[in-house]
């Protein structure tokens, strides 16, 4: 069964995929949290930055579902802006965390151990 937290994580998704960084960011709170390796920011400025930078298309692939978290583990492609070649690839998981219809807290990991341990917390 599809919840409104697994349906924002999804739209959320489609946008990045889509390359719609107003609609990525209508999808996220004013102050949600951005991280992965390199550390955590808040803000929809620190997003849009992200976005910009990133050239990044996550598919995903399995969804795990905890209240208002939701792992998902995706297939990452990195491109090339020019040329949208994909320079990069691999498995990773990100935990979402959906409050009031929004994502609130988007965190990559490395694996789907990683995100599930930190969605245990």
């Amino acid at each position: 069964m599809e919840t409104m937290e697994i349906r924002v994580v999804q739209d959320w998704h489609e946008a990045l995929n889509h390359g719609d960084i107003e609609r990525l960011v209508a999808l996220s709170a004013d102050d949600v949290e951005v991280g992965g390796p390199r550390g955590t920011s808040r803000g929809a400025g620190v997003l849009r930055d992200w976005f910009a930078r990133a050239g990044i298309r996550l598919e995903p692939r399995q969804v795990f579902q905890r209240e208002e978290n939701v792992v998902v583990e995706q297939l990452a492609d990195w491109r090339e802006s020019e040329t949208n070649r994909i320079v990069g690839q691999q498995v990773v998981a990100t935990l979402f965390v959906v409050r009031d219809g929004r994502i609130a807290r988007v965190i990559r990991y490395v694996d789907v151990d990683a995100a599930l341990a930190d969605m245990e917390k």
